[in-house]
Parts: structure tokens; sequence; C-alpha cells
């Protein structure tokens, strides 16, 4: 029960820190991401499509991958792809409420909430699914930290997005990916998640 709760309490901090550094952040600039998140935010920057919406979208078929092969990692981040995606989108008034500081600065700041966020979740054996949930399986079968994996990936989001906006959409979102990936390490450095397959 006790650890039912850390675990309840950890996807709940987890999720705001991430949607506040999407929302607050990331979007009033048209910033991206990477990984699952990264796509959900082109989409909303595109079609204006509600992103977490978008996120549980694209993360089925990685779902499926993890009910077939690592049931252990279905089970341990539905609930944090479910609460996370629900509270980016049940926040995105606070979008009116973004501060007017450099893009750059923004930038920092939401991938330091973003990587924040995932890094707790990821060290109480939870997490947002989506590619951090690819992710982690990786770093579990390769035995290295979840955030170089995180980072690879998001690497290959991001080239995408500048592609489709603009240089410094590009130059922003590396500064993002790299302060989420710093937060994320930071977090899980102490342990690669080993339990989560236990």
């Amino acid at each position: 029960m006790k650890t039912l709760l850390k675990k309840t309490l950890a996807i709940l901090i987890g999720s705001l820190l991430l949607s506040i550094g999407i929302n607050l952040f990331l979007i009033p600039d048209q910033i991206l991401d990477g990984g699952v998140i990264g796509l959900g935010l082109i989409a909303n920057y595109i079609w204006n499509i509600k992103v977490g919406f978008t996120i549980i979208c694209i993360s089925v078929p990685i779902f499926a991958l993890a009910w077939f092969s690592f049931r252990s990692y279905f089970y341990n981040s539905l609930h944090g792809l479910l609460v996370s995606s629900f509270l980016i989108d049940w926040l995105s008034s606070i979008r009116n409420y973004h501060f007017p500081l450099d893009p750059a600065v923004s930038s920092i700041i939401g991938g330091v909430l973003v990587g924040g966020g995932i890094g707790y979740m990821l060290r109480h054996q939870t997490s947002t699914g989506g590619t951090d949930l690819l992710a982690q399986i990786i770093a579990n079968l390769f035995k290295i930290n979840v955030g170089f994996v995180i980072l690879f990936i998001d690497l290959a989001v991001i080239a995408a997005g500048g592609y489709l906006f603009s240089a410094d959409t590009f130059i922003l979102s590396v500064i993002t990916i790299i302060s989420v990936a710093l937060s994320t390490m930071l977090l899980t450095s102490q342990r690669l998640i080993p339990t989560m397959l236990e």
C-alpha cells in the first residue's frame, strides 16, 4: 500500500512538472521537445491538435509492444501516460500566463521541468510511456542510462521539427532536449530502473 501511494504521488508530481514545462515554457514560443511529446507538439503547431491526445494516440503501438514483450513496463507506465496526457491538455489555459522570457531561457526552464518530471517518475518505477517507455526497454537491455537513450530519440524528432519549421526552432529544441536529458540523468543516475522488469 505504501509503495502504491508513493508511485501515485510520483505520477502526479512528475506529470504536473511536465505539464507546466510544456504549457508555460515550450508551447508559447513554439519550442519542441523530443520523443512522443515532440511529435504531439508538432501536431499542435501544425494542426492545433491537443498535445496530450496526440501523445496517447502515438503511444498505442509502443504500449502494444510492451504488452507482449515487457508486461511490467506496460503496467508501470499506463497510469503515467494517462495522467500526464490529461494534465497537459487540462492545464493548457496556463499558457495565457506565459512569462515574457528570452526563448532560449524558456527552452532551458521548460526542459528542466519536463526532464525533472520524467526523471522523478522513472526513479519511482513509473513513466509517461511513449518513447520514454521505449527508452526504458532499450536502457534495460543494454544497461545504459535511460537519459542517453531519450537524448538520441529526441534528436531525431527535433531534426524533423527543425526541417518543418525553422533553424531557430531546431536550435531552441536542442537546448530543450539537452536540459531534459541532463535533468533525467541527474534523477536516474543511481539506478537504471532494474526493478521495473521484476
